[in-house]
């Protein structure tokens, strides 16, 4: 594998890892929010 791919490879991966914590802290903020829509809090 050649540098540039290498340092294109970290680079999506670090970019992965965060769209992947986007996307938990979105689904608790939903989780949160239907709780207390449905009042279970």
């Amino acid at each position: 594998m050649e540098d540039s791919q290498a340092h294109r490879l970290k680079k999506l991966d670090r970019e992965n890892a965060r769209l992947k914590k986007v996307v938990a802290d979105l689904t608790l903020d939903k989780a949160i929010l239907n709780e207390a829509l449905t009042g279970k809090y």
